[in-house]
């Protein structure tokens, strides 16, 4: 095999993975003896356990292999630091490997370009580039946290044709078909917090969990809740993850009983006495989100598009007419309704598929990815 064809497959592991690892990135290793064969592979484990170097090192082992001499492909560089493991360039180090070729280097400011250093440093020769836009693709989150201190956002609706998100009484199930909720399960999977508002828990009750697909562990829920106003008995408590609550008004009652349900309640309240949801973003990155996944209703939708916190739009469209109803966004551009079409929020189209009888589309924020 080529190199292309190593990296390709260590890019395939760490997407095959991408459930698993956040708040971490998504990393595969394979390695190759002198003669280009496969010699071991591996991808990074749940936050706390080994990383894809490691994993790679121990696949060689197990199948009886030596790495002395070895070239490692992996699609992001190997940490330098010690955090909830040790570094992955002092195993390298120690196995004998002599030739490390890499994706892209780490954001992280822990390591940023220090593990090609100690690798270089130890004799081994270091290559950087093949694959790069593929493994910064896949970690997006993770490069935003790393380089903007924010997650990436993530906007998801589901919607008719004509734009509307639910009838004018509020009803919504189901506007798209099954293959679509199946499939907006899997994207709640990969991020590492599902977003929403107060007035989706006491309109809907839903659990914002992952049930469609199988999945290593359960994204965090973030609510907003300006007022404190969500049940106790909300399903959202079910799934038994981490619940944070950002609130702009102080009640100490209602805090303790959401904290006797497992809730984190933080406040962060804006001139207006609404949530600061610029500073939520940031309060979650600190809290290690890479992506946040947001399902909201049109008010809390349109006030992430309002203040340009929104990165990419995942928007499911059914082939079907609802005529009046609830849009997707109330209020999203500033000043009111728009003078000029050139006004226009500006997306690219990233993908487009069919998924039973709709639509799925992934568009972003022009140049949004540019950091």
């Amino acid at each position: 095999m080529k190199k292309s064809s190593f990296l390709d497959l260590a890019l395939r592991i760490a997407t095959d993975s991408r459930w698993l690892p956040p708040p971490n990135p998504c990393v595969g290793c394979v390695i190759t003896n002198p003669d280009g064969e496969w010699l071991g592979q591996g991808h990074t484990q749940r936050a706390g356990a080994p990383h894809a170097e490691v994993m790679a090192l121990r696949d060689a082992e197990a199948h009886g292999n030596s790495v002395v001499g070895a070239t490692a492909y992996v699609t992001l560089e190997p940490c330098s630091h010690h955090g909830r493991t040790g570094p992955c360039c002092d195993a390298l180090i120690a196995a004998g490997v002599k030739k490390v070729v890499a994706s892209i280097a780490d954001p992280n400011p822990l390591v940023s370009g220090q593990g090609f250093a100690r690798l270089r440093a130890a004799g081994i020769e270091v290559e950087v580039g093949p694959g790069a836009a593929e493994s910064r693709e896949l970690n997006i989150g993770f490069f935003s946290r790393m380089v903007r201190k924010t997650p990436w956002v993530r906007l998801k609706v589901a919607a008719s044709l004509d734009g509307k998100t639910a009838l004018e009484n509020g009803l919504s199930q189901w506007i798209t078909s099954q293959a679509a909720r199946t499939d907006g399960h899997a994207w709640r999977a990969r991020a590492s917090a599902v977003l929403t508002g107060v007035g989706t828990v006491l309109e809907d009750n839903p659990r914002l969990d992952v049930r469609l697909v199988d999945t290593p562990r359960q994204p965090h829920l973030v609510v907003v809740d300006s007022r404190l106003q969500t049940p106790p008995e909300a399903y959202i408590f079910m799934a038994g993850r981490p619940v944070w609550i950002y609130a702009a008004a102080r009640n100490d009652d209602k805090q303790a009983a959401l904290e006797a349900r497992g809730a984190t309640v933080t406040y962060l309240p804006d001139a207006q006495g609404k949530v600061d949801l610029a500073a939520m973003l940031r309060d979650l990155a600190v809290r290690e989100v890479n992506e946040l996944h947001v399902e909201a209703g049109h008010k809390l939708n349109g006030s992430l598009l309002r203040e340009g916190l929104v990165d990419e739009m995942l928007v499911y469209l059914a082939p079907k007419f609802i005529g009046d109803g609830l849009g997707i966004a109330s209020g999203a551009h500033a000043g009111g309704p728009l003078a000029t079409l050139a006004d226009a929020m500006p997306l690219e189209f990233r993908s487009v598929q069919q998924l039973g009888p709709d639509l799925r589309i992934v568009a972003r924020v022009a140049g949004r990815d540019a950091f």
